[in-house]
């Protein structure tokens, strides 16, 4: 048998091991959104200690789960890639829900479910909503937005965030492009339209470099801002606007 590159089996028990521990499964969690905490940060929303966390963390960063960086005296966490985020959504599809023990709890809770970001694009039934008024505006082609297990094993080859193709029309491009984006310069090194099964709609957001785009762009128009719970997102006033006029979505309250 001809020689070639050896192709290596995942080591799937591996990295369900680093997910597995719930102290660990919040930090990650408390992560998904991309941007980088400091270990206090990610103590304080575990539950955790310091020495604990850092123990945690250093599982992580030995793991490529998370990456670690310097500035000054201080250290900042943050997901390695979307990639990780993409593979948090998809395990919160089939785990069961946590159980809701205070008001504080079922408050962060409907604020994730309302809207979050999922690594550096936007989820929950904002996320979802925006999806399908792309599709509706033909902004985007390729699919009608709604999670069908049978769908994604039809295509078997393609892999997770692949296996349903969503195109970019022309159309979409020129309307983007009104809102300022440009889709001929979308962030380098990863797919530009990906999505992900959103875990809270079971319906599919945006994500890739044009789902990314997209989040930040809205950001800068203040259209969006960060909310107080970690990952969740508000949408403002001028977003509500916005969002209506640019792609006929009206925001649920």
């Amino acid at each position: 048998m001809d020689g070639g590159p050896l192709k290596q089996q995942t080591d799937i028990a591996r990295a369900a091991t680093l997910i597995a521990d719930p102290s660990r499964a919040k930090i990650l969690k408390c992560l998904a959104d991309g941007r980088p905490l400091p270990a206090s940060a990610l103590a304080g929303e575990a539950g955790i200690s310091a020495a604990t966390t850092s123990v945690h963390l250093a599982k992580l960063v030995e793991g490529e789960f998370v990456t670690v960086t310097r500035q000054g005296r201080n250290r900042y966490f943050r997901l390695a890639g979307p990639d990780i985020s993409a593979a948090l959504e998809a395990l919160a599809l089939i785990a069961p829900p946590l159980p809701i023990t205070s008001l504080k709890q079922s408050n962060r809770n409907s604020a994730l479910h309302r809207a979050r970001t999922c690594y550096d694009h936007l989820a929950g039934q904002l996320g979802t909503d925006l999806m399908a008024a792309l599709l509706e505006r033909g902004i985007l082609a390729g699919h009608d937005g709604i999670h069908r297990a049978e769908d994604a094993v039809r295509d078997r080859p393609a892999s997770y965030g692949h296996d349903i193709r969503y195109e970019l029309t022309d159309t979409g491009r020129a309307h983007l492009a009104d809102l300022g984006i440009d889709t001929n310069h979308l962030p380098p090194r990863r797919p530009s339209i990906r999505y992900c099964v959103d875990w809270s709609e079971h319906r599919h957001h945006l994500a890739g470099g044009l789902g990314a785009a997209l989040a930040a762009r809205l950001f800068e128009l203040d259209w969006v801002r960060w909310g107080t719970v970690p990952r969740a997102v508000h949408l403002t006033q001028a977003g509500a606007t916005g969002l209506e006029q640019a792609f006929g979505l009206a925001p649920a309250d």
